[in-house]
């Protein structure tokens, strides 16, 4: 108790359990998207995208800080799912072909402009996450993109699955099936983005993948798969940081092998679908 009183009564450590409760249940509450529409590839294709829109910001502004961060790391995602997305539509090339074409020169060229960036940086840090420097500033971010991804997710909801399951039905019933994708691909690269701070460019597809395949492994109610993941990723993300701080190591891969020690644990012993009860 005198521990977590301890790093409760710290300051840096106070925001950084408030951003990874923040981060980790808006990423969990998405995580239903991406399992349901089972395209964890592409998710971990744009995670690794991240990397060169960073690099390339510091290079335009000449600092380092969340907000360039955040701003180069989206529209490079953005650049390269609508580059993989227009290769596809224009030529024989299938679009997960074309995604992992772009993204690994995208992301070759980020690691290539790093020792010529004007500022100091710390390649561990942008690729594993440090949210033990996160400020009051960058919680802010945290707060409006989570905000905004929660509302447009549960006002979209229905129409966002129905175009996922049965996209000539939604159409049939006049649901906008284009502008829904597009609506889910723009939420999708949020969620990875904002998850920079906590987990970093590699890690991000973990938090963003694995408290919906928990859930999967324990119930096939749809509400119950996001908010469910919601709160496995916010209570493992918090747990993540106390872990980190007991045996020395940073929170962001903390937070991933918790994760997959959970999701683990639930491949086996799930009372619905493990693999030990079956």
């Amino acid at each position: 108790m005198a521990f977590i009183q301890s790093v409760i009564d710290n300051q840096f450590m106070l925001n950084a359990l408030i951003g990874a409760a923040l981060i980790g249940f808006v990423n969990g509450f998405f995580s239903g998207f991406v399992n349901l529409r089972r395209n964890a590839l592409s998710v971990s294709a744009l995670s690794h995208t991240m990397l060169p829109g960073i690099a390339i910001a510091i290079l335009i502004t000449n600092t380092l800080s969340q907000t360039n961060a955040f701003i180069g790391a989206l529209l490079a995602c953005l650049a390269v799912g609508l580059g993989s997305t227009l290769v596809s539509r224009n030529s024989r090339i299938h679009q997960d072909t074309a995604l992992s074409i772009i993204y690994t020169t995208a992301f070759a060229g980020g690691i290539a402009l790093l020792p010529h960036l004007p500022v100091a940086t710390n390649l561990h840090d942008w690729l594993f996450g440090n949210i033990i420097h996160i400020s009051e500033q960058d919680l802010k971010l945290v707060f409006t993109v989570s905000a905004i991804t929660l509302v447009l997710s549960n006002l979209f909801m229905r129409p966002m699955l129905l175009t996922l399951f049965e996209p000539n039905i939604a159409a049939a019933q006049g649901v906008p099936v284009r502008s829904m994708q597009y609506l889910s691909f723009t939420l999708l690269i949020l969620m990875l983005v904002v998850s920079l701070q906590a987990v970093g460019t590699i890690l991000s597809v973990g938090l963003l993948v694995t408290p919906g395949a928990i859930m999967l492994l324990y119930t096939d109610r749809t509400s119950a798969i996001f908010w469910g993941g919601a709160i496995i990723g916010s209570l493992t993300s918090i747990t993540g940081i106390f872990v980190a701080q007991l045996i020395d190591i940073q929170a962001g891969p903390a937070i991933i092998i918790l994760l997959g020690i959970i999701f683990l644990l639930s491949f086996l012993l799930s009372p619905r679908h493990g693999m030990l009860k079956k």
